[in-house]
């Protein structure tokens, strides 16, 4: 056994984990833990957030914590590296054990690692990461140093003596200098989208300096080399002025947020299903004084004592009702084999707002659920969406959503569906209006529900069909016997 596969099983690499739902990056919220400190097999050392949901993640090894790869706030790519754990803490100081060659020692631990188990987000045992790290040559690196002072002073606001020297190189962007340039050099290691980033930008990925782990150019290094070369361009080209769209400078009267994590996700979301599913969003007024009346009788029911009891709890089952009765509504669109998939159960979207952004976690098999028992597993989906505590497996897998506008004093909207179901009911305000009732205009509570759904799976009749048989049992909630 050489030292290097000594040092590769003595300090474990644990990676940011992936959760098997093509999520690709995660932002470390919290660490638990810091350098020196011991952790067990299963302890959770970090808190992340994915593009659904925040997550604590278990260590897979026993030991010491040797190095914190990434501080707060940073968002890091899955697959990478993000800690590592001295497994044999006694053997002598982590110095003598660590890699004497930085650019070799990673291979043996990607060779060692698969032995193991690899963290997920739930549990273990995913695939290793495919992507395979080249080392980078230590002149390449040293030739660059200049570059890297350069761009550090950019970066930091402060204009620098040796900065416009190492800039004209990458101002340059001559076929013959970037690619034939060394014929025995390494291609830059970057993803797909960093690439179309830099071509975009006119960056040669050959001048810009990585940052990333195992010398990967990252977007920041790419926008960095942009923002360096500015200078140079405006000078040469006077007409090429596109470099406030890439530094994106707040102005003296905007605040700029950075869009990621749930946010991130959701607008990503609404965008591709808009622009995916043909949307009809159809409307109906309802008096549902009776149901309201229910509600606060089954407050007062000791089957109900220590449950959640609500309109939105009898806007959940008439809408599992009317979906028992026309069970094609409950079905996906399956784009590749051109077929409609109908679902046998009812997974119920509610969707909740949270400090982090809109998520929509999902009962599963709502419909086979008792009234009780529905009651207490939305009890559960909003108390866990307020902790910020909901798995990605409770977002998955939906098929049908509610989105309650009402209790911010909305009447009603029309909700965009949440990406691969077939409805979203829009339940709006319940309030006190003139109603024709039993031949006499009298005071009743009143709402109005949106139903959109998806054309390609529902039409027009069926949808209306559903949407009315919601607002039936709504205002006669008997129905909920005779129909359910």
């Amino acid at each position: 056994m050489t030292a290097t596969t000594a040092s590769a099983q003595r300090f474990r690499e644990f990676k940011m984990p992936d959760v098997g739902e093509g999520l690709t990056e995660a932002e470390i919220l919290k660490w638990y833990v810091q350098p020196g400190d011991t952790v067990t097999d299963g302890q959770v050392v970090c808190e992340v957030e994915t593009a659904k949901a925040a997550v604590e993640l278990p260590i897979p090894y026993d030991g010491v914590v040797h190095t914190l790869n990434f501080d707060e706030g940073t968002t890091v790519d899955v697959g990478t590296v993000i800690i590592s754990v001295d497994t044999d803490p006694g053997a002598g100081p982590a110095e003598a054990a660590a890699p004497a060659a930085p650019a070799a020692a990673p291979a043996p631990a990607e060779a060692e690692e698969p032995q193991g188990r690899q963290a997920v987000l739930v549990g273990y045992g995913a695939a290793p990461s495919s992507t395979k790290r080249r080392p980078r040559k230590a002149a390449p690196q040293a030739a660059a140093e200049p570059v890297t002072a350069g761009l550090q002073a950019e970066l930091n606001g402060r204009s620098a003596v040796s900065a416009p020297a190492a800039v004209p190189a990458p101002a340059a962007p001559a076929p013959a200098v970037s690619a034939p340039a060394a014929p025995g050099a390494p291609r830059p290691l970057a993803k797909p989208p960093v690439r179309k980033l830099a071509k975009d930008l006119g960056i040669d990925l050959a001048t810009v300096v990585p940052t990333g782990a195992d010398g990967v150019v990252t977007r920041e290094d790419v926008h960095a080399a942009a923002a360096a070369a500015a200078p140079v361009s405006r000078e040469t080209v006077p007409e090429a002025a596109p470099a406030p769209e890439v530094s994106a400078a707040p102005s003296a009267g905007e605040t700029r947020i950075p869009v990621k994590g749930v946010r991130k996700a959701t607008a990503q979301a609404m965008v591709a299903s808009a622009f995916t599913a043909p949307h009809v969003t159809e409307f109906i007024t309802v008096d549902v004084t009776r149901t309201m009346k229910l509600v606060q009788e089954l407050k007062q029911d000791p089957d109900m004592a220590g449950l959640r009891v609500n309109p939105l709890l009898f806007v959940a089952k008439a809408f599992l009702v009317a979906l028992k009765r026309h069970p094609e509504v409950n079905a996906s669109w399956d784009e590749a084999n051109q077929e409609i998939v109908q679902k046998h159960e009812v997974n119920l979207g509610i969707a909740a707002a949270t400090p982090r952004g809109l998520i929509v976690p999902n009962i599963k098999d709502a419909g086979a659920k008792t009234l009780p028992q529905l009651a207490e597993a939305l009890g559960e989906l909003v108390a866990t969406a307020r902790e910020g505590k909901t798995s990605p497996a409770a977002m998955s897998g939906g098929t049908v959503t509610i989105t309650n506008v009402g209790v911010f004093g909305v009447d009603t909207g029309t909700p965009i569906l949440n990406p691969g179901e077939s409805a979203i009911l829009a339940f709006g305000a319940v309030k006190l209006q003139p109603w024709v009732h039993k031949g006499k205009v009298k005071p009743r509570q009143v709402t109005t529900l949106a139903l959109s759904f998806d054309h390609r799976l529902i039409d027009g009749e069926l949808g209306s069909k559903l949407l009315a048989d919601i607002a039936g049992v709504l205002e006669k909630p008997k129905r909920l016997i005779t129909w359910g």
